[in-house]
């Protein structure tokens, strides 16, 4: 019986995964299946983009996966069952059930509202391409002077403040931040920052903590109310529930833990990557919620299950946060290194050089995405014996 592997999300950790495994894994041997709630290979490092009206390549799994041998299952992941090893999906063929031997979980995560009166009503976010588009169809009816409030910060918050008031000058953007913008950048970074906010014209209200979205306005602690005919939460992300159900060992972030190779340590089958798995870091820090972690750990959850299924050393590849990479519009950018603290680096790289780097990570990951199997060898590995689920747990 071939080993069955189910990859649970196909997202930039599930789907670089699937390939992966598909590149170097005997279809003789085994037996590779992504579930995934949409057609679509989303990117969501650019829906930011797509909210303000800009037009996207749109990847269909279907192609992404044609001729690697992976099996694409449209549906949504609704349940996790490690101790029977089962998946319970639903979809447009109604409710299942996929039975796996070896699980790689990597729903990824969505906006994370902190139980904000009004954010789940009236506030949108661009965490999803549903949410990315139902915002872009709101931003489209609002007519030239309309406010839109930017809640959050963090890069998201950055960015999308940034890509609206460059392809929107109509309009009229504000962020809000619960502490000084740009606070974790370096000193030069930081005044780029602030000039490019100047430069479109964004005005921000620093120290301010939403505490509740109504449909025209932000409150704000105190009462202050902040007008906004559109409010863009994105103050954090968060992930499903899920795994904590069905009794996988999770952090207080809900986020699966793992040990050094991403394998969850209270069940060894299964496996976790980006958003959603709890990993530490070569620094002894979790690592952070990103593209860049799911890149990482996506490369050591393919690497372990290889090894381990084909009776091969497990490698251990870097697991490093070198820095944040922050679009300001399609013509400016930063990018700052960190050290090994998180702390920033002095020096930044800012402008047009930034913007074509910022460009090229997100055409190169959208590359690697449209061709899983690249450079895929002439001879693929062999599974060399069934797995002894026993013995994995004693280890664990």
């Amino acid at each position: 019986m071939k080993h069955r592997i189910v990859v649970l999300g196909a997202g930039y950790a599930g789907a670089f995964a699937a390939g992966n495994l598909a590149r170097r894994l005997s279809p003789a041997d085994t037996e590779i299946t992504v579930v995934n709630a949409v057609p679509d290979f989303v990117e969501r490092m650019r829906l930011h983009q797509l909210a303000i009206g800009q037009d996207l390549a749109v990847r269909k799994l279907a192609d992404v996966f044609a001729g690697t041998g992976v099996r694409l299952r449209l549906a949504r992941v609704t349940g996790v069952d490690p101790e029977r090893r089962t998946v319970a999906v639903t979809g447009e063929d109604g409710d299942g059930e996929l039975t796996y031997d070896t699980l790689l979980y990597a729903l990824g995560s969505s906006v994370a509202r902190h139980g904000v009166p009004g954010v789940a009503e009236y506030a949108f976010d661009v965490t999803g391409r549903s949410s990315a588009l139902r915002l872009r169809e709101r931003l489209a009816g609002l007519g030239a002077g309309g406010t839109v409030l930017v809640v959050g910060e963090g890069l998201t918050g950055v960015e999308t403040a940034t890509e609206f008031a460059e392809s929107r000058p109509d309009l009229s953007v504000a962020l809000a931040a619960r502490g000084e913008l740009g606070a974790w950048l370096s000193p030069k970074a930081r005044r780029h920052l602030r000039q490019a906010f100047d430069r479109f014209g964004i005005t921000v209200h620093e120290h301010t903590g939403v505490e509740a979205v109504e449909p025209t306005r932000a409150i704000a602690a105190g009462g202050t109310s902040i007008p906004a005919d559109v409010t863009v939460w994105s103050a954090g992300f968060a992930v499903d529930p899920l795994a904590a159900a069905g009794g996988l060992e999770v952090a207080g972030t809900g986020q699966i833990v793992v040990d050094r190779t991403m394998r969850s340590v209270s069940h060894p089958d299964v496996y976790a990557a980006g958003d959603c798995a709890y990993a530490i870091g070569d620094n002894g820090r979790p690592l952070p919620m990103s593209c860049a972690s799911a890149g990482y750990t996506s490369m050591q959850a393919t690497a372990a299950i290889i090894a381990r299924l084909t009776g091969g050393a497990v490698p251990t590849t870097g697991l490093k946060y070198y820095g944040n990479h922050i679009s300001l519009g399609r013509r400016d950018a930063i990018f700052q290194m960190v050290d090994d603290d998180v702390r920033s680096k002095s020096w930044y790289v800012g402008g047009r050089t930034a913007a074509r780097l910022k460009a090229g990570v997100l055409k190169g990951a959208g590359w690697s995405i449209a061709h899983p199997t690249f450079g895929m060898p002439k001879r693929k590995r062999r599974v060399a014996t069934a797995p002894d689920r026993a013995g994995a747990k004693a280890a664990a």
